[in-house]
């Protein structure tokens, strides 16, 4: 245990944010967190309005108004990042502190997807640690879990939901009979999604999080460029509705699976069985599903985001810091992280849901039957329903939604494209997978 006449170890935080002011909260309100019996101050600050208002008083502290000048100070012993984003000032930053022979914790996860590798290596090299528990998941420990405690398992597949402002668009949407216009106005004037949401409802942040665990889960490195990415914008109300008529529910997931054919790592919408456990994630809640060789099957849900979440998942990472925690940055030494190819989406089989709207005549069932057999893709299931009268943008047409069976994605676009091509179409199909996790 650390003598209580050592000196506090001094923390410079780079971005004032929400989560930096609650940061500061508690470390002021309890700076001998760690189990170590050190303690922690707050030495200096950064943000990039001295005088913004903030829900943290940050006067006793030194002021940088440039972070890499904080990150070099010799009067911090430990730099804490959390401006956000890949590049610019928060890039330039970690890498300064890592070089200057610093502990970084960050909970920036677009600069752990795209350059997780590269400051691994600088970091080892350097003999100081890099963690990131915050970066995914907020204040649930998915990075923990994934890396240490299931550091021996032969992790299969990864799959989540990970972006809460996405969970709760969709929850509200089905508990409401809302429009995806209507709920993302609410959920902005509540604070869940941003003015500008496009890193939110485009998948983005949600595929920062599964490149990350995906390289933790699999012995590799972070591989942004592979990643599959398609965003909630094209869900509907009606969409939801219909697979809630045939036992599912549309959540936006984020999965990484390891086959034969390498890694799959994919964010999109996905219709799930209403006794799925991540089916059963609503509003702004995470959560997190995991198939292991060994383990089998294990779930944790939890926040994703907020302040106090995220600072607290903050200050778990400096307290391993304290402790003397020692480990390759992600499941391997950089120099020895896999490289497996990824898998071609087009080779990839799932099951399908398609959506229809028809014009009501004769044949226009039959044609659409003759396409698919004609692509080599069977039909599960098949349903007609009348046009609620709450979707008056489709009047005149009729719904059809059907389900496939297995197939490689390069014959469901294939059909989809060929779908529609008929003249009965009033509308372009659309097209969602099934779950298969």
């Amino acid at each position: 245990m650390t003598s209580r006449n050592t000196p506090p170890r001094r923390l410079g935080v780079a971005g004032l944010g929400t989560v930096g002011a609650a940061l500061i909260k508690l470390v002021t309100a309890r700076g001998d967190f760690a189990p170590s019996g050190d303690r922690v101050v707050i030495s200096g600050v950064c943000a990039r309005a001295r005088m913004a208002p903030r829900g943290a008083d940050i006067s006793a502290y030194a002021w940088f108004d440039d972070p890499v000048a904080l990150a070099r100070s010799p009067d911090i012993d430990i730099f804490v990042e959390l401006i956000g984003g890949s590049e610019g000032a928060a890039r330039a930053a970690v890498e300064a502190a890592l070089n200057a022979g610093k502990p970084v914790v960050t909970a920036n996860k677009a600069l752990i997807a795209h350059h997780g590798a590269a400051l691994a290596a600088l970091a080892e090299a350097k003999g100081v640690p890099l963690f990131f528990e915050a970066a995914v998941m907020g204040g649930t420990p998915a990075v923990k879990l994934v890396r240490e405690s299931l550091v021996a398992e032969r992790i299969q597949s990864i799959a989540g939901i990970l972006n809460g402002t996405c969970n709760y668009i969709l929850s509200e949407m089905e508990r409401s009979g809302s429009s995806f216009g209507q709920v993302l106005k609410q959920a902005q004037a509540l604070g869940y999604a941003e003015a500008d949401p496009t890193t939110d409802i485009g998948g983005f942040d949600a595929a920062h999080k599964i490149v990350i665990l995906a390289a933790l889960a699999f012995g590799g490195a972070p591989d942004w460029g592979a990643a599959e990415v398609e965003g909630l914008e094209g869900v509907e109300l009606l969409d939801i509705r219909l697979a809630g008529d045939l036992g599912y529910r549309i959540k936006l997931v984020a999965a990484a699976t390891r086959s034969a054919e390498g890694v799959s790592v994919r964010v999109h919408p996905t219709l799930l069985p209403l006794d799925h456990p991540l089916a059963r994630a609503d509003g702004a809640l995470n959560a997190l599903f995991i198939q292991g060789e060994h383990t089998g099957r294990m779930f944790i849900q939890g926040p994703g985001a907020g302040p106090g979440p995220t600072a607290a998942a903050v200050a778990a990472d400096i307290a391993d810091v304290l402790a003397g925690a020692r480990r390759p940055v992600f499941q391997r030494p950089a120099d020895q992280l896999s490289r497996d190819r990824a898998a071609s989406p087009k080779a990839l089989a799932t099951k399908a849901y398609f959506r229809l709207i028809v014009r009501d005549e004769p044949g226009v069932i039959a044609s659409v039957s003759e396409t698919l057999a004609e692509c080599g893709l069977s039909i599960d299931s098949f349903l007609q329903k009348h046009m609620p009268e709450s979707v008056g943008e489709y009047a005149g047409g009729v719904p059809i939604v059907l389900t496939t069976h297995p197939a490689v994605e390069l014959v469901i676009f294939d059909a989809i494209a060929r779908i529609g091509a008929l003249p009965a179409m009033i509308t372009p199909p659309r097209m969602l997978r099934i779950a298969n996790i």
